[in-house]
């Protein structure tokens, strides 16, 4: 047995739980029951754990010294930086959000019969003849991929006709929806008028689970899944929709009149997060365990480990540069902290948990993986108004819920966690060419800024739909481009339209097509 002297940091980890009530754990109740614990992948920490206040007794008296002082307040906080995957952050970001994310069709399949290309699942929820559906965990790879649903029976399957599918009675993999293919010549577009728009006759267009403000990505790589007219294709902003059309308020482009003939055109859906209203409102609460390694290296299995106990999501901020990868600033706010000795169990061991599998996955860049990037005004007559500027040096993004913890007597640390404002800012340098941005400022013009990133046939988008700018004073210097510095502040886009009550929009798409990258 050797007590060791130090312990590296390469040994620790770091996973988070979601709570059933602050500071408590479903493992933890009096009738236990699973939970799972995520794995997360730190670059850095700011602090991390419980911060002790002291009070000293200073009586007066003939020595002039003071007296041991008592332990009279905690308080429970961590942060860490992380890169941005196409996955990582979207359960953890649902608590910064104090929101659900807003699924299509999702579900994990009981049994795979190749003979009939048929998907046993116990609900349908979601999924249309029609639906585009992404296929992932299968063990034999002819099960995984894109498949089109050419049948559905009500909760018991999905058959995917044509898709060649292998017999599989205890499948580990899932289903998603990830878009939709409509019949020959029945997706048509509508370019003249107010906003695009695109109609539909053979399918109820509100049955595929679209809101207003949602993205979408419109046509497939084949020539048959796709417009022929290029600017009806790409990515679009839902402003309002209906049993048969779809109004868009952003594109690239322009669209134009066209009907489709012998084309099933495809749209490519995503899940989406946002701020809430009303009963959306979902708070959560975490534990976030970092282990410690073990420090008896006759008992490599003993680990010790600490906790942040009743976690709620403080601040999220990334700044993007150029020639980088997109990592990200979290940090949460406690009610308390704890640790667990080598001798002990971690949280995470315990007999009802689940450690849940860290899914390998690339960075995304600055350099390649950003296909589009737009600031202008907004509009209601123009789905592509002029971008405010062309090129961005630098985006900064940051969420504050403006957390308060609760403190009571009787209580080391805190009770509870209270909830402020929803802030949304950032800022941006952005090349200067023209003076519409600095006008835009000066006018307090409603301005909207997105992002869209893809990479390996996967992608994000980041939307705020209302934005105000400041500073925006064009930056002069000696042998350098002039730059154009802007702060930005967020705002619900309730004036806009009432159907886009929100402050800020992310949409995860799980599958896109290879045009989605060009």
């Amino acid at each position: 047995m050797t007590i060791l002297q130090k312990i590296d940091s390469n040994v620790t980890g770091l996973r988070f739980a979601e709570e059933v009530s602050i500071g408590v754990l479903a493992q933890e109740e009096a009738a236990p029951s699973n939970t799972d614990w995520t794995p997360l992948e730190p670059n850095t920490y700011a602090d991390f754990g419980g911060q002790i206040s002291t009070v000293a007794r200073n009586p007066i008296n003939p020595s002039r010294q003071r007296k041991k002082g008592v332990t009279v307040d905690k308080d429970a906080s961590g942060g860490l930086n992380t890169d941005l995957t196409q996955k990582n952050l979207q359960e953890l970001l649902q608590g910064f959000f104090f929101a659900d994310l807003r699924r299509k069709g999702e579900e994990t399949p009981t049994a795979v019969t190749g003979t009939t290309d048929l998907f046993t699942v116990a609900a349908t929820a979601g999924f249309f003849v029609g639906s585009l559906v992404w296929a992932t965990g299968f063990a034999d790879a002819g099960n995984n991929g894109l498949h089109v649903v050419t049948a559905v029976t009500l909760n018991t399957s999905i058959e995917c006709l044509g898709s060649t599918l292998v017999t599989d009675g205890s499948p580990t993999g899932k289903l998603v929806v990830v878009g939709f293919e409509f019949a020959a010549g029945d997706l048509d577009v509508t370019g003249t008028g107010t906003l695009a728009s695109y109609t539909s006759t053979a399918k109820t267009l509100t049955e595929l689970g679209l809101i207003p403000g949602e993205w979408i990505y419109v046509g497939g790589d084949l020539a048959a899944e796709a417009y022929t007219s290029a600017v009806n294709n790409g990515f679009k902003r839902i402003r309002s929709i209906s049993a048969n059309s779809m109004t868009v308020d952003k594109s690239d482009s322009v669209l134009v009149d066209e009907a489709s003939t012998t084309e099933t055109i495809r749209i490519f859906l995503g899940r989406v997060l946002r701020n809430e209203l009303g009963s959306l409102i979902t708070r959560r609460t975490y534990n976030l365990e970092r282990t410690l390694g073990a420090p008896d290296d006759a008992s490599p299995a003993q680990i010790q480990a600490e906790y942040l106990v009743g976690a709620v999501p403080s601040e999220f901020a990334t700044t993007i540069g150029t020639a980088d990868k997109i990592n990200a600033d979290i940090s949460f706010i406690a009610i308390d902290s704890e640790q667990i000795l080598a001798a002990a169990t971690i949280k995470s061991d315990d007999a009802n948990a689940t450690k849940l599998a860290l899914e390998e996955a690339d960075a995304f860049n600055t350099s390649s993986d950003f296909k589009r990037i737009r600031l202008s005004l907004v509009s209601d007559t123009n789905e592509a108004p002029t971008p405010l500027f062309a090129r961005v040096q630098e985006i900064g993004l940051n969420i504050n819920n403006n957390l308060t913890p609760n403190k009571a007597i009787g209580v080391l640390g805190a009770f509870e966690v209270t909830a402020g404002t929803f802030q949304v800012g950032g800022s941006m340098t952005a090349y200067f060419s023209d003076n519409l941005a600095t006008q835009s400022v000066q006018n307090n013009d409603d301005v909207t800024l997105d992002m869209v990133i893809v990479k390996q046939n996967a992608g994000i988008i980041i939307d705020l739909p209302l934005i105000s700018l400041g500073d925006g004073r064009p930056n002069v210097e000696q042998d350098a481009p002039i730059t154009l510095p802007l702060s930005m502040d967020a705002a619900t886009a309730a004036k806009i339209a009432t159907t886009l009550d929100y402050t800020l929009h992310m949409q995860w798409f799980d599958y896109l097509p290879d045009a989605a990258a060009a």
